[in-house]
């Protein structure tokens, strides 16, 4: 499919890649895009269009996206990878803001609460902020190519209590006594849980002061929960600490980032955007009942269609990745003396779209000796020999808050 914008930049129906090809080489038309491929018309003409219904089907690290005409003809299909680097960026930073700090003004007392940003009100953190304009992003971009006149979001919201302890589901007097119910804090529950006994030498040492250990520590992502605690009296605490007693078990922290963001970014998209609302459960019936595969872009499917039968006019879909918008690091050496260029190298940027020896890659890492390190739309850098030099690269495209390439769905009928 080739998407068309009018002469007055208005997205039309999309068209067939020889009607494309006719009203280019006549000079009716020009690229205005190479991916996905849209045109301009440079000719003045109706702006007659079909409704079209986007789907799009939310998430915290994937997002899939899609749009139906009213006969079920799919004509556009994507699904973006959404940035997870935002924190390991921000504590790395922090750590070069401190380094710095200690070397150049050591002086200056470390300020807290002291930026507008981190003391407003209904402030987001950056990763969630990050993952919301991708939603956002989205629409845009979708609606800047198709006639869009519905949007049908599918969200959910997440039970982080039950999927912790799913006892509460069967009982919903449990929500308001958990586990430390009648104790003053974890701590409390764990010396009566254990009779205030040390658990390793069970009173042996004779040594009264009691202490609760993490049997996996908090350094390697240990839990705060119960199940990772253990009464331990000061000697063994100690020997605990100094290697000599290795503790077996524990448990780490639950992964419940993905639902917790995910209650957030659903409240903010019905907030921000004109949608319909539909869930997974009923994704997940019409997915199966149509017989296709899963994937995010197969339940955008789905959700645009609302279960009806569908026809891939298009088997190609828009991969994209969101990227950060350059490196923090500005300097090198020991006394930050050589700077390191965040502008162009030859003409090229960090995550341009490039072609080299006759296929498309993006560039990974610049050196300005000339060469560059090449990588795919995945992040996997390619082990190409000999290294790759600009004079035989051609830039296909600028970099942009996310890099894209066409990839072609196999199977999908």
């Amino acid at each position: 499919m080739v998407f068309v914008i009018s002469s007055k930049g208005n997205p039309l129906m999309p068209t067939t890649p020889r009607k494309a090809r006719l009203l280019l080489k006549n000079g009716k038309a020009k690229c205005v895009r190479r991916t996905p491929f849209t045109i301009k018309l440079l000719y003045e003409t109706t702006e007659y269009t079909q409704p079209l219904t986007h789907g799009l089907d939310t998430g915290s690290s994937k997002i899939g996206s899609a749009a139906v005409d009213e006969k079920g003809n799919i004509v556009y299909m994507s699904e973006i990878e959404v940035r997870s680097d935002i924190t390991d960026k921000m504590t790395q930073r922090s750590g070069y803001r401190r380094n710095r700090r200690n070397r150049k003004t050591r002086y200056r007392k470390p300020r807290w609460l002291n930026r507008r940003n981190s003391i407003r009100k209904d402030r987001f953190s950056p990763t969630m902020t990050s993952k919301i304009n991708a939603h956002l992003r989205e629409v845009v971009f979708v609606k800047s190519i198709l006639p869009i006149t519905r949007l049908i979001l599918e969200t959910a919201s997440f039970d982080t209590h039950a999927m912790k302890n799913p006892v509460v589901l069967k009982n919903k007097w449990l929500y308001q006594r958990g586990i430390n119910y009648g104790f003053a804090n974890t701590k409390a529950y764990v010396l009566n849980r254990d009779r205030h006994t040390c658990q390793q030498c069970k009173g042996k040492s004779k040594e009264s002061r009691l202490e609760v250990h993490h049997i996996v520590p908090r350094s390697q992502n240990g839990s705060d929960e119960q199940d990772n605690l253990i009464t331990l009296c000061k000697v063994c605490h100690d020997k605990v600490h100094d290697g000599k007693i290795n503790l077996i078990g524990g448990k780490k922290k639950s992964n419940l980032n993905h639902a917790t963001q995910m209650n957030s970014i659903r409240i903010q998209l019905l907030k921000k955007l004109e949608c319909e609302e539909t869930f997974g459960f009923i994704t997940k019936e019409h997915r199966q009942l149509m017989e296709l595969p899963k994937k995010h872009c197969m339940d955008a499917v789905v959700i645009a269609s609302q279960g009806n039968e569908v026809n891939f006019k298009t088997t190609s879909l828009m991969y994209k990745k969101c990227v950060a918008d350059g490196d923090y690091q500005q300097t090198k050496g020991v006394r930050s003396e050589q700077r390191i260029p965040t502008g162009k190298i030859h003409g090229f940027r960090k995550f341009d779209k490039v072609k080299y020896m006759g296929n498309i890659y993006f560039i990974k890492g610049r050196m300005s000796t000339g060469y560059a390190i090449l990588m795919n739309i995945h992040g996997e850098k390619q082990a190409l020999k000999p290294i790759p030099k600009f004079s035989k690269m051609e830039r296909i495209s600028a970099r942009k808050s996310w890099i894209i390439q066409a990839e072609t769905i196999q199977n999908i009928a």
